[in-house]
């Protein structure tokens, strides 16, 4: 369990709280490029550690990314003109550009200078890997997106989409590092899958203890679980958790890489962005197919939104019948599945009444080093190490089967498939 101050600390988000502090001296993914409306078209809402804020590009193509209300009389920019390489309230049109800067004032007198002393508050912004980036954090302190391998490869490798998630981001990256809950959330329990190592396969039925092994890194920790199978046989799985919010689940051999990312829109909600990639060739048709249709890896939106078709407010469409003759949850879609489970505790669960067991290891982890980052910033500590450094995110996760009773540490198809 946490303490409630911990528990507080590692939950709030809001700009002057160690956490907020700590989050904002990285760049943070916030929605695909393909939401950005073009340009000097409407803006649009966009809520990212608390704060309000309008999306837009310019006529120029610059994408500005500022508060929502105009520093005048707090009127919502989300109504503004965008018009002539800026944003303009319609209150008494003053007009600030991607940079916020006011670049017109026309409600004051022609030789008054006051336009010059106000400035709206505006982001820095970049696209790449088909995401918008945004630095919220201090300009003096230095800072870098995170150089995943996935971030300059071409379109037709990549696959993104963006949802929102009714609970706590930490809350929601908890189920993606809980490996233990494979054998029990996402079980099938009408048949195998016919891959041992898939989801739904024998090795996560053999098994449903996994030891674990935590190994910290610059950027965050690999946690490696292990399974006894096949006699002499252990299956690992080698997850990473990238500091603040990333998470990579392994892949099988063959099948498209994947990056997770847990973004805070307030504390009581967050955005999931979830990228799946293929290094060295394109997608394949049915690989989008399915991720489109909310399969697996990916969730099913209704159209236009981020909201999931299968949310609380219609208890994920459970089937009873199914629960009973098909899967463990009767729950379809493992998105959904693992949706209920840290929704349904409520936006911000109480970690005091919690009862961890080593299945918690990975969440034990990142909970402390969440909490021992954030303590350090605001103790007086220098930028975060990754935040300033993003080769650290050249990294990879990776599955495999190694003789029982041996570690991974020495093992060095481990240790390079580990790298990107």
């Amino acid at each position: 369990m946490l303490s409630r101050e911990d528990n507080e600390l590692l939950t709030r988000t809001g700009r002057g709280t160690p956490m907020g502090e700590f989050m904002r001296r990285f760049w943070i993914p916030c929605m695909l490029v393909a939401e950005i409306p073009p340009a000097d078209e409407a803006p649009k809402r966009l809520r990212l550690l608390g704060e309000d804020l309008i999306v837009f590009r310019d006529t120029n193509g610059r994408v500005g990314v500022m508060d929502e209300f105009c520093p005048h009389r707090l009127t919502s920019l989300y109504f503004g003109r965008n018009e002539e390489s800026g944003i303009r309230c319609v209150y008494h049109g003053w007009k600030f550009d991607v940079e916020g800067n006011c670049v017109d004032m026309p409600s004051e007198p022609p030789d008054s200078n006051f336009r010059r002393k106000v400035r709206a508050t505006a982001y820095p912004a970049v696209t790449r890997g088909g995401l918008l980036w945004v630095y919220m954090g201090p300009k003096e302190s230095p800072s870098a997106v995170p150089e995943f391998e996935w971030l300059d490869l071409p379109a037709n490798q990549l696959y993104a989409s963006r949802w929102e998630q009714d609970c706590n981001s930490v809350q929601a990256m908890e189920g993606e590092l809980d490996g233990a809950h494979v054998s029990f959330l996402h079980r099938r329990i009408d048949q195998l899958d016919e891959a041992k190592n898939a989801l739904t396969g024998s090795y996560f039925m053999e098994d449903m203890s996994p030891a674990w092994t935590i190994s910290d890194t610059p950027y965050g920790f690999i946690a490696a679980n292990r399974r006894n199978v096949e006699d002499d046989k252990a299956y690992w799985r080698f997850n990473q958790f990238l500091l603040p919010f990333y998470t990579m689940i392994a892949a099988r051999a063959g099948f498209p890489r994947m990056t997770r990312m847990w973004v805070p829109k307030d504390d009581e909600h967050c955005w999931v962005i979830a990228v799946n990639f293929r290094p060295d060739q394109p997608l394949k048709e049915q690989e989008l197919a399915a991720w489109k249709n909310g399969d697996n890896t990916h969730r099913k939106v209704f159209p236009g939104t981020t909201q999931p078709t299968d949310n609380k407010g219609n208890e994920y469409n459970i089937d009873r019948n199914m629960q009973k003759k098909i899967s463990f949850t009767g729950i379809a879609g493992i998105r959904a599945q693992d949706a209920m489970a840290t929704e349904s505790p409520g936006p911000i669960v109480d970690r005091t009444k919690e009862h961890l067991a080593i299945s918690d290891t990975a969440i034990i982890a990142m909970r402390k080093r969440l909490i021992g980052e954030a303590r350090a910033l605001a103790d007086g500590g220098p930028t975060p190490r990754p935040a300033s450094n993003g080769g650290l995110y050249r990294v990879r996760s990776h599955q495999t089967l190694l003789k029982r009773g041996k570690g991974y540490e020495d093992e060095t198809e481990v240790l390079q498939a580990l790298k990107a």
